[in-house]
């Protein structure tokens, strides 16, 4: 016997999952324009995937424990027959609402078993003193049949996720992309609108090889986005400082004996040699003693840090220099780490133990390669700002006391 109540019994899944899937586009409609254009894009598509998408059903069958085991009677039509049952608890992760519904393939016998948070309870019910090999091959059988309409619903509920992790980014994009729109047409109507506190964000567009921010020449003074700039001129930017980076590990004889500000300066001749920018605002310059910067106006929406290595408080202490000056909407960022002495992949490893022991840390990016890793910080002023951050490490030794 299996006592407990029969699963994959409550609702059909595929009605459950496109219903859940049709709610997408109105759970992103219902969010505030406000929403769209503050938060970071990534946060909002955590917080629609938290809401719809869905966890497959995992049984740690390696984690099963028994209950105490019990004797008791089955009532029979003319006596009572004297039983053991023995209850196998199987921890379980998921969604367990799947539990209950039956999917596209399935018996007309579903397998029963007692739910409980975090948890299935699967018993086994037989004559006294049974054999133990009887005993596990009850339970076995039974988690064997589970498992089998858990792959069935898993093939559908993958389908589904997939379905809907591309639903979410294509709706939230259409509608920021309609939010940014009706701000475009808002500030060029030539008549004053009403002041409202959402702020308004865009990307700076630029083709390869020019830098050249611009902005919309609004005829009304709310609406004043924040310049910014877009991800093909911030990965051009950090692609002609990998190519120089390469150029200057190989002239060793060139660099050995050049401090930081030197190397700085090589940088930034071959930054201004592949981009140009407009009059209107300086392009790639120096400040102080090791900023590379994008300015627009006084703003800047690309810095670039160059540190020599002298220990893991080098990596904090530039992270809070470089989270200082970033306090522009979408800024992007580089940090450049000249190592001159130990084992460059030992040290590579201290400083990125030093980003994410940072308190602005948030995730790791796209990049994460022995020559560059990207991480994503939160801005120093502002938690929903999100900074993108690329680390950069040049192996540039000195020479050695005895050449």
């Amino acid at each position: 016997m299996t006592p407990g109540n029969r699963l994959f019994s409550n609702g059909d899944l595929a009605d459950t999952l496109n219903h859940k899937l049709g709610q997408i586009a109105n759970a992103v409609a219902g969010r505030s324009e406000n929403d769209l254009l503050e938060l970071p894009q990534a946060d909002i598509y955590e917080t629609l995937r938290a809401r719809f998408i869905i966890d497959p059903i995992v049984l740690d069958r390696d984690g099963i424990t028994a209950e105490p085991i019990e004797d008791g009677y089955m009532a029979t039509r003319h006596f009572g027959l004297k039983v053991t049952t023995v209850t196998g608890v199987v921890p379980i992760s998921g969604d367990q609402a799947l539990l209950g519904l039956r999917p596209n393939h399935y018996t007309h016998n579903p397998p029963a078993a007692t739910v409980r948070t975090g948890e299935l309870r699967i018993s086994w019910s037989g004559p006294v003193n049974p054999a133990p090999s009887a005993v596990q091959q009850g339970i076995d059988k039974q988690l064997h049949e589970i498992q089998q309409w858990l792959d069935w619903s898993k093939a559908q509920v993958t389908a589904y996720d997939e379905s809907a992790g591309q639903l979410i980014v294509s709706e939230v994009q259409a509608r920021k992309e309609r939010a940014l729109a009706n701000r475009g047409l808002q500030a060029s109507l030539g008549f004053p609108m009403r002041k409202r506190a959402d702020a308004d964000t865009y990307a700076v567009p630029i083709t390869r090889k020019k830098i050249a921010p611009r902005r919309t020449a609004p005829t009304a003074q709310p609406f004043k986005p924040e310049p910014a700039l877009d991800n093909k001129q911030y990965e051009a930017a950090l692609e002609v400082l990998w190519h120089q980076r390469n150029q200057l590990e190989r002239a060793f004889t060139t660099v050995a004996k050049m401090g930081e500000e030197q190397i700085r300066d090589l940088l930034l001749v071959n930054l201004n040699g592949h981009f140009e920018g407009q009059a209107a605002g300086e392009v790639f310059n120096a400040v102080g003693k090791t900023d590379i910067l994008i300015r627009e106006e006084d703003r800047h929406i690309f810095i670039g840090e160059c540190k020599i290595w002298r220990g893991p408080k080098t990596i904090t202490d530039t992270l809070n220099q470089l989270l200082s000056y970033l306090t522009w909407r979408d800024t992007k960022a580089a940090l450049v780490l000249f190592i001159r002495s130990g084992i460059p992949s030992e040290t590579i490893a201290k400083a990125l133990v030093k980003f994410r022991e940072h308190p602005n840390y948030k995730r790791e990016g796209q990049q994460l390669t022995g020559e560059r890793h990207d991480f994503v910080f939160t801005a120093t002023s502002d938690p929903n700002q999100e900074i993108k951050l690329a680390f950069l490490p040049f192996h540039l030794p000195k020479p050695r006391s005895d050449s």
